[in-house]
């Protein structure tokens, strides 16, 4: 596949779209979908065609339109209408609609911050492409950056565009990708691999697998492009098999760039060759931590090892092996197409570029965002997310996932970025992002995100195997009103304990909720304590007062 090759099938399909005057995309990723946009899909196609339309309206099924409280979506082009809470019934209204007045009930207002607020990169091609035509992604500028890169660039000039994007790992620790690369360019080895971690697991999070399923080859684009630029030309997806949807269109997305020579022997006629597996992971959450991952890989247990010596130097089955996860690898192809300089444009000083976050928990608009670094928690809660419902009071919010940390009020003017959580006791994490109002209970929320690290742990080290038990388990007195201050102190001591001595992240991480509630809300903790009573009215207690929420 040459360049002038990809840009004839661009041109061929954005004639083939030219020709008509309408366009309807319906979103197809899991949320929409278990809304049964597929029979509204169907349904359009079928109104279209009874209507004897199909020269002028094209419907296409594409990825996450972003805001999947209101599914199932459907976007009108070039109109820039949005419509909402579709249902096959529909169809005949929003098919008759085309080039006249628009259906005012479903319709969503054009002006909703939740679109406006948002600067997109990783997830440009999202509720744009058909996540399942190679043809729709080229249309939309696909793979032209491997192409460029392979044919104009050199591996070094690569690293080089990525180290001066700013781009940092968007799987939770935040470490400078463009250094990640260069050590595993550095490092002298026959072999080297590179992984993609998509191995999301935590509680009410979906970026990585809404990106895999709207835009499955931006991923493999990714990959393509650090394998050339860090010399390695074996390369591994490794993704939950509990993600059957994204599983599909990724397999789906290899086999296509092989046919068009763009993953194989030879790409673009250069020496650079690149293949691409996909590995399904079992479900444990302490896969998501890189040397687990790679035991896993290799066929072993999914536990950890002690680093020194990182993947980077010693990875998969003992070579050199870069491993970022999916938003990560779906960053890299606009920044080699428009330079690192254009992407570090975006953001702060130290937090370049965007950030996907899935948005959930009391807001009124879940779903799916991606903002500029800096950006602060009050704009994404209440601009984007329209608020709190029902009236309610906001309380918390919640980022990094069980490894995170709960922000009360005080910090919603904080611009988001690596170093401000971390300060705050929180941190970027993977992208969940749980809001919380004045019906949570904050030692109750800090024993949930316990329990599930207690559960997930690997039991390999036993600050973790035993330490998050017996958390668990104080966590819990403490909620049933029959704890100690004895109690907390030693929570706290556990707290400490764990932190410092666990073998890998998750276990280091753990205490993170315990701590960051304890930061803020300790009056909480003392009403369950000394009081015996739960101040929101989520905890049971025998000698509990009557509260009112």
């Amino acid at each position: 596949m040459t360049r002038d090759e990809l840009d004839e099938i661009a041109s061929r399909e954005i004639e083939a779209r030219g020709s008509r005057r309408h366009h309807l995309h319906v979103c197809v990723a899991a949320s929409c979908l278990s809304s049964r946009s597929d029979q509204v899909k169907k349904a359009l196609e079928d109104e279209i065609e009874r209507l004897d339309m199909a020269h002028q309206c094209r419907v296409t099924g594409v990825g996450c339109l972003g805001l999947c409280k209101e599914g199932p979506l459907v976007a009108v082009e070039p109109a820039g209408l949005m419509y909402h809470g579709v249902a096959p019934d529909d169809a005949h209204a929003v098919a008759a609609s085309l080039g006249s007045v628009a259906v005012e009930r479903l319709l969503l207002p054009s002006d909703l911050p939740f679109f406006e607020r948002q600067r997109k990169v990783a997830l440009e091609n999202s509720g744009r492409v058909d996540p399942e035509r190679i043809e729709d992604y080229i249309a939309r500028g696909g793979y032209a950056a491997l192409i460029d890169a392979l044919t104009t660039m050199t591996p070094p000039g690569v690293v080089e565009q990525v180290m001066r994007s700013g781009l940092r790992g968007r799987g939770g620790g935040g470490y400078p990708t463009g250094l990640k690369w260069s050590t595993v360019a550095k490092a002298s080895s026959p072999r080297k691999f590179v992984i993609c971690n998509g191995d999301e697991g935590d509680p009410g999070a979906f970026m990585d697998r809404s990106v895999l399923e709207s835009d499955p080859h931006r991923v493999v684009e990714g990959m393509a492009l650090a394998g050339y630029a860090v010399g390695a030309s074996e390369g591994y997806i490794y993704v939950r098999a509990e993600y059957p949807l994204a599983v599909e269109r990724l397999r789906k997305a290899i086999k296509q760039a092989e046919r068009l020579g763009l993953l194989g022997t030879a790409i673009s006629g250069t020496t650079f060759s690149f293949k691409i597996e996909v590995r399904l992971g079992a479900g444990a959450f302490v896969c998501g931590e890189e040397t687990a991952l790679i035991a896993s890989i290799e066929g072993d247990r999914g536990t950890p090892r002690p680093r020194p010596p990182y993947p980077a130097e010693v990875g998969l089955w003992g070579y050199p092996t870069l491993i970022n996860n999916v938003e990560t690898f779906a960053s890299v192809a606009p920044i080699v197409r428009n330079g690192g300089n254009w992407y570090a444009a975006i953001g702060t000083r130290k937090s370049k570029g965007t950030k996907v976050f899935a948005l959930a928990g009391r807001v009124a608009n879940t779903g799916l965002i991606e903002v500029p670094m800096g950006i602060t928690l009050r704009e994404i809660v209440f601009d984007i997310g329209g608020g709190i419902p029902d009236g309610r009071q906001f309380k918390a919010v919640q980022t990094g996932g069980p490894s995170g940390g709960c922000l009360p009020e005080q910090f919603l003017d904080m611009p988001v970025e690596y170093e401000s959580l971390a300060e705050a006791g929180s941190m970027m994490g993977s992208g969940g992002m749980i809001v919380m109002d004045d019906t949570s209970c904050m030692v109750d929320v800090a024993r949930f995100f316990m329990e599930f690290c207690m559960t997930e742990s690997c039991g390999k080290c036993v600050p973790c195997r035993v330490g998050t038990v017996q958390m668990h388990d104080l966590l819990s007195r403490i909620t049933e009103g029959r704890a100690t201050l004895a109690d907390l102190a030693l929570l706290e001591e556990l707290c400490d304990v764990v932190q410092h001595t666990s073998l890998c992240g998750l276990g280091q991480t753990a205490p993170n909720p315990v701590v960051s509630t304890l930061r803020y809300f300790r009056d909480e903790y003392m009403a369950h304590i000394v009081d015996q009573r739960c101040p929101a009215g989520v905890c049971r207690m025998p000698q509990a007062r009557e509260v009112t929420a």
